[in-house]
């Protein structure tokens, strides 16, 4: 490893740290993929597990011994792999908030998943529809993850699940579950991805409060050979036409006058339920 300290938070090679905005960092090796941050040493260590290339590395200086010891096995790693060491303070000044994980990555995206490789090796889909938080798009993954679901779905104006944020609330799992955006040139939403959706066998379950709902825990939504469960907007919800032109509208039966729950809590509830 080339270990170099940093004093001067202004230096330019911590840019992609501090000062170019994600989008850009995204889009910044195009048309190859671009890079992510990965911060803290479990979101570090799913995404090396996951086979991601680690182009750098930020670390408070209490915390180096362990970075080394995670990248000890990363046997393809050059010689002069730079890693940028600071005191917590500058680390703070830099980020703007106290950096509990001790370390950030650089990261090289990679081809991501097309949406067939999800529908032909899955029975149980997320679908997120218009979710423009990275904090609930990274917790549905936590949430997809961990109980049940097979793979994710979104449309292309959700938060991009790497995203810092979106990457940490999900304590890496976004590195664990396989996920593609569905809609694309040759694909639109809802229209021609409900149609991709049938095609391969699956009935779309659309988390909506509608007079026409079924109750989430009805027997014949488990009884689905596969099935994809829809998650709106924060604020709209799902569109109107993809409920329409769902199978199933489901809700969560609630109590003390309470209409709806956050996103990414009725997420966890419903792939309990429909796992």
């Amino acid at each position: 490893m080339n270990i170099m300290e940093i004093t001067d938070i202004n230096t330019s090679e911590l840019d992609i740290y501090c000062r170019i905005p994600e989008r850009q960092l995204l889009t910044i090796n195009e048309p190859a993929p671009g890079i992510f941050i990965a911060e803290s040493f479990k979101v570090l260590e799913r995404a090396l597990n996951a086979g991601f290339n680690p182009i750098s590395a930020l670390v408070e200086k209490s915390c180096f011994s362990s970075l080394k010891e995670l990248l000890r096995e990363k046997t393809d790693l050059p010689e002069d792999f730079p890693v940028y060491t600071a005191s917590e303070d500058v680390l703070d000044k830099m980020t703007g908030y106290h950096l509990t994980g001790g370390c950030l990555c650089a990261m090289e995206r990679r081809e991501l998943f097309s949406p067939m490789d999800i529908l032909k090796n899955s029975r149980r889909i997320a679908f997120l529809e218009n979710i423009m938080n990275p904090t609930n798009v990274g917790a549905i993954f936590r949430s997809a993850a961990a109980l049940g679901m097979d793979a994710v779905l979104l449309t292309r104006s959700c938060s991009d699940p790497l995203y810092r944020r979106a990457i940490r609330v999900s304590m890496g799992t976004v590195f664990q579950i396989p996920w593609a955006f569905i809609d694309s040139k040759n694909v639109s939403w809802p229209g021609d991805g409900i149609g991709l959706l049938h095609e391969h066998g699956f009935k779309l379950a659309s988390m909506a409060l509608r007079n026409e709902s079924v109750d989430i825990n009805d027997p014949v939504l488990k009884s689905e050979e596969k099935l994809v469960v829809a998650l709106g907007s924060e604020g709209e919800g799902l569109l109107p036409e993809t409920i329409s032109k769902s199978d199933y509208v489901i809700k969560i039966p609630m109590f003390h006058d309470v209409d709806s729950l956050n996103v990414a809590a009725a997420s966890a509830l419903a792939f309990w339920e429909l796992k």
